[in-house]
């Protein structure tokens, strides 16, 4: 296990400010996300990270020792990191055993040093040691990947992504081993995704990566329900956003009065109302209540994500969703009363 310390870390290719003085701390044993969109810097951070690329300024420090910074830039096989890259690279004309060793001395290689343990840990049976990786699923690869980073017992894994070409099922299933695994292992572990499930549902903690810099470090429940800006909550899951005016402890919409997360001076602001939060009932039920018209009906089995239309005076240009059980939707046309469960967040402006 190690501790990971970024602070001031920069890279500019050409013109191009990738990294603009990114400071990260990640605790021993911890499993940390990296989350942001295409070109906001993840696989640069990582490529840092692994010294496979050197930083403009700033410093890194793993475990205690400062593998980067000004005079220092420790190799990349001197750093004792485990990588395990988007679609696993396993080497097809090696058995999945001698794929898991490979990065070991030649005596441990020939041992076959933990070949059993590492693919009990990964949630692999032991007789697939000896076979070939095109006989094995996209999920199970990278499973094999995983134990060939674990197998050096590297003071860091480091994710690039590695979920990203497993259809959805395969992906959700593929991610829990992969956790699990790492805890097991007592791993500190970072894992780059541009998935917002995978990051808040793998990290204990989930860093936010927004045009090569930090915008908010915080835990995935913190993330979702707070984020610290209107663009961050629309990239960390679907969000509304509707006028409003702070009035004391509540804010006044085009839904009625709501409850605030934290206090606000009085003003106009804009209303974070996350999908899940919405509830409908018949319009036998509006009363106090606001109400609206059911234009489409998104149906998973699960749930469903209904959207609607607010009726009257209080129409908005931007229509509502409701995510709801899927046995609890209405049909399109219907009307229907609308109210909002919980507190809400609200950003001035």
């Amino acid at each position: 296990m190690a501790d990971v310390e970024i602070r001031g870390l920069r890279k500019t290719f050409g013109n191009t400010a990738v990294l603009r003085g990114v400071d990260l701390s990640v605790s021993s044993g911890s499993l940390v996300a990296i989350l942001g969109p295409s070109g906001s810097g993840k696989t640069t951070l990582l490529r840092l990270l692994c010294g496979f690329e050197r930083g403009d300024a700033g410093t890194i420090q793993i475990n205690g020792q400062r593998v980067s910074g000004p005079g220092v830039f420790v190799p990349s096989e001197r750093r004792h990191i485990g990588y395990v890259p988007q679609e696993g690279a396993l080497f097809p004309h090696l058995s999945v055993a001698e794929n898991i060793v490979f990065g070991l001395s030649r005596q441990l290689r020939k041992a076959h040093h933990r070949v059993a343990e590492l693919l009990e840990l990964v949630g692999l049976p032991v007789d697939f040691a000896n076979r070939s990786p095109h006989s094995l699923s996209g999920g199970q690869q990278q499973r094999v990947a995983l134990a060939r980073a674990l197998a050096p017992a590297p003071a860091l894994v480091l994710l690039d992504e590695p979920f990203s070409s497993l259809d959805a099922a395969l992906r959700v299933e593929t991610r829990q081993a992969v956790a699990q695994a790492l805890s097991a292992a007592g791993a500190t572990a970072l894992l780059v995704t541009h998935d917002q499930s995978e990051a808040l549902s793998m990290g204990s903690e989930v860093a936010v990566l927004w045009k090569g810099e930090l915008v908010q470090v915080a835990s995935p429940e913190q993330l979702y329900r707070m984020p610290v800006s209107p663009e961050l909550a629309r990239f960390v899951g679907d969000a509304m956003l509707l006028p409003g005016i702070v009035d004391g402890a509540r804010v006044v919409c085009a839904l009625g009065p709501l409850s605030l997360m934290t206090a606000m001076p009085y003003g106009p602001v804009q209303v974070l109302l996350r999908p899940e939060q919405i509830r409908l009932s018949g319009v036998e039920m509006a009363i106090g209540k606001a109400r609206g018209r059911v234009l489409k009906v998104d149906y998973y089995g699960h749930d469903a994500c209904v959207h609607l239309s607010l009726s009257g005076d209080a129409a908005l240009s931007t229509n509502l969703i409701a995510r709801l059980p899927g046995h609890l939707c209405p049909r399109p046309g219907d009307e229907v009363a609308i109210s909002v469960e919980g507190e809400v967040l609200a950003y001035p402006g």
